[in-house]
């Protein structure tokens, strides 16, 4: 089978994991059109994975009961998790992606970077230091434990920068936009056959 036959083709994923803290469930496809619909109880957590599906064309069909009488930490983080893990079974053995993403993202005042590489080493560089703890009822400590769960998940190395930011919401749209779109840009076929890799295989 040459190289252009094994590139997998419908690259979607279905997933339901409970635990005694979350039932989530999550369908996913990646050569979407940013078709989403999302219900984690997390209203500002809905509005930054609404932004991710958006901007990188993932559809994303999401709904989770948490334990969210304790806090959002289970919900936010699980999440990540089943998130990391669907893009992992979507995307196979990664013939013929480009495999390396970088996008910058402006939301007024905030600038944030991302830069990922879907190497099937899992690894997490985040730098990010918000005015407050929270924005409206969300904990912004969460951001980084979703984007840690994601990539301990999907065996994807990422790091996230921000560069600027005064304002809680920009700074955190700036941050899951720049993901999405990095993203969008590492799961797309470069037109080369087999795998992005000297070594031949990225695990």
């Amino acid at each position: 089978m040459s190289g252009s036959e094994s590139i997998k083709k419908d690259r979607k994923s279905v997933i339901h994991r409970q635990t005694k803290e979350t039932d989530i469930r999550l369908e996913l496809d990646i050569d979407g059109a940013g078709t989403r619909a999302l219900d984690t109880g997390i209203g500002f957590f809905d509005h930054m994975l609404n932004a991710f599906a958006v901007h990188g064309s993932f559809d994303i069909n999401l709904s989770i009961s948490g334990d969210l009488e304790v806090d959002g930490h289970h919900t936010v983080e699980d999440c990540g998790i089943v998130i990391g893990r669907a893009f992992s079974e979507a995307i196979g053995d990664k013939t013929g992606i480009n495999r390396f993403g970088c996008s910058y993202v402006p939301m007024d005042e905030a600038l944030a970077r991302c830069v990922l590489d879907i190497c099937g080493r899992p690894y997490l560089v985040f730098d990010a230091d918000f005015a407050g703890e929270r924005t409206g009822s969300f904990e912004l400590c969460l951001v980084k434990e979703f984007f840690h769960s994601f990539a301990y998940a999907s065996g994807i190395t990422v790091h996230i920068h921000l560069l600027e930011g005064e304002n809680d919401h920009h700074a955190c749209e700036a941050i899951f936009k720049s993901f999405a779109r990095a993203l969008r840009q590492a799961v797309d076929f470069s037109g080369r056959t087999g795998v992005l890799s000297s070594k031949g295989v990225l695990e």
